[in-house]
């Protein structure tokens, strides 16, 4: 039981500035992944957004790993296999998070999508069907806050909604866990009320790729 946690005292950021791209030269097949970029100028655990020849790569945020002159790991990466990840065409850039602006006075945080799907089919012979996996639902996650046009959050969101670029987000567990996303974020226009109930608005990140989690650091 000593892993299990309540969400108390989460926290949640979207990205409000990022550096200049990083262009990297080569990307290895490892786990880590690590990719040569000359005075990339990054630390450990920074956050990145990665634009990559790499289908399943490409527009993922990530933390980057341990560094080195000239080279920076991608923290949580396998790309061991060269069948999803081809030998020499992941090479692309990063872009730093330079700055998180924190979304403050979540009510609810929940997550939908990501379930498998299946692929049902069955031969003559067969009495019954059999399933195959394919692909994932896309994943979105929903944010309820309280209404407070006054929070520095809010401006950043509405900028996100307005011009339609992904933007990284990191939530901070309890425990020192951290997820880091990258998605499309939208905002409603005005709040949702009832009576005798805090006035709220709600937050839709629509993810461009799979988020990653990282363990606290000891």
């Amino acid at each position: 039981m000593a892993g299990i946690k309540m969400p108390n005292g989460a926290t949640f950021e979207i990205a409000s500035a990022y550096g200049t791209a990083i262009p990297f030269t080569a990307l290895t097949n490892a786990k880590p992944a690590v990719a040569t970029a000359a005075a990339h100028g990054l630390a450990e655990g920074d956050i990145i957004v990665v634009s990559s020849g790499w289908t399943r790569l490409n527009e993922r945020a990530l933390m980057v790993g341990e560094i080195a002159s000239g080279t920076f790991a991608l923290g949580g990466i396998n790309t061991t296999n060269t069948q999803q990840y081809p030998a020499g065409s992941g090479i692309g850039s990063v872009r730093e998070v330079t700055t998180f602006t924190e979304i403050s006075q979540i009510t609810e945080l929940a997550s939908s999508g990501g379930d498998q799907q299946f692929l049902t089919y069955g031969f003559l012979a067969d009495d019954d069907d059999r399933q195959m996996p394919t692909t994932k639902n896309p994943i979105t996650v929903t944010i309820t806050v309280a209404d407070d046009a006054s929070k520095p959050y809010v401006a950043v969101c509405e900028e996100a909604d307005d011009d339609k670029q992904p933007r990284a987000l990191r939530l901070n567990l309890p425990g020192g866990d951290s997820i880091i996303y990258n998605g499309y974020v939208s905002i409603t226009a005005t709040p949702t009320m009832s009576r005798n109930n805090l006035m709220t608005r709600v937050i839709s990140v629509a993810l461009t790729g799979r988020p990653t989690r990282y363990a606290a650091v000891v």
